[in-house]
């Protein structure tokens, strides 16, 4: 595969929209560079991760930003429970380690994703690395009046997310790339997303119990937290951490949960360790 072709993916026949940082990856290059998927929160798709993946790309890694199913350049309709987007992933994980001949990967997750990869690596030990997550927490309620919004597929919805979604610093401007509002680029984001994924995604996090998952994970685990989460607070991901058998926490100040575009470079150092 030459530079200039993109890498292209199927899931259950369906077209997979991936992001690779840059670098198109073959079997060859993989086999010295561990293969990473990434998996975006509800409502999103895998450009949330463009200040990550580029920076894997060219430090040892084969990165997979994937868009879930109704998702970005995803085929398909959204999947209606985290455990049918575990399943999904599941069979994703299938066709890459075919695809790069390669027996493990190492999964990480943002909200929706991180429920949707902790489940997978639960039931997959062989195959599971390592385990990142990002915004996590052992149960995600949602708000009635942004689930009320992204019922009526309303503006509210995406404003909403957006305005908890981001720290304090984000709302007064600061972005670590000049000249970018996060927070509009975050509205326009959510706005992308097809009527009904956003309730679709909403529903399935507010329907989920993680029951005894954590305690079923065998590969080390990372979690990263923002002090100024408030979609996911620190005290959320207690529980999960408790349970997790090999776990390192990783606290972001100042950080909300954006914070892979809030605070790129210390996410990029967390990842560095985390996956090595």
């Amino acid at each position: 595969m030459t530079p200039t072709e993109a890498f292209s993916l199927e899931v259950r026949g369906r077209a997979v929209g991936v992001a690779t940082g840059g670098v198109v990856p073959d079997a060859t290059s993989a086999a010295g560079a561990p293969v990473v998927l990434l998996v975006h929160g509800a409502g999103m798709n895998r450009t949330v991760w463009q200040l990550q993946t580029r920076w894997l790309a060219h430090h040892g890694y084969t990165p997979l930003a994937l868009d879930l199913p109704g998702h970005g350049n995803s085929e398909g309709e959204p999947l209606g429970s985290v455990a049918e987007m575990a399943g999904w992933l599941g069979e994703a994980i299938t066709v890459v380690c075919e695809r790069f001949t390669c027996e493990q990967v190492r999964l990480v997750g943002h909200s929706m994703g991180s429920l949707v990869c902790t489940e997978v690596a639960a039931a997959d030990h062989d195959r599971i690395a390592r385990l990142v997550l990002l915004g996590t927490a052992a149960g995600m309620p949602v708000h009635p009046a942004l689930l009320g919004a992204a019922e009526k597929n309303e503006l509210l919805a995406p404003e909403l997310m957006t305005a908890w979604g981001h720290g304090s610093r984000a709302h007064v401007a600061t972005n670590p790339t000049p000249g970018l509002w996060m927070v509009g680029g975050g509205i326009a984001l959510l706005e992308r997303a097809d009527d009904g994924v956003i309730h679709a995604d909403l529903s399935a996090c507010a329907a989920y119990e993680a029951g005894d998952v954590a305690a079923r994970v065998g590969c080390p685990v990372t979690v990263i937290v923002g002090s100024e989460d408030k979609m996911t607070p620190p005290r959320a991901a207690a529980p999960l951490i408790a349970d997790f058998t090999n776990c390192d926490v990783v606290h972001l100040a100042g950080a909300g949960h954006m914070m892979m575009n809030e605070d790129p470079a210390a996410v990029r150092t967390a990842l560095a360790k985390a996956l090595a």
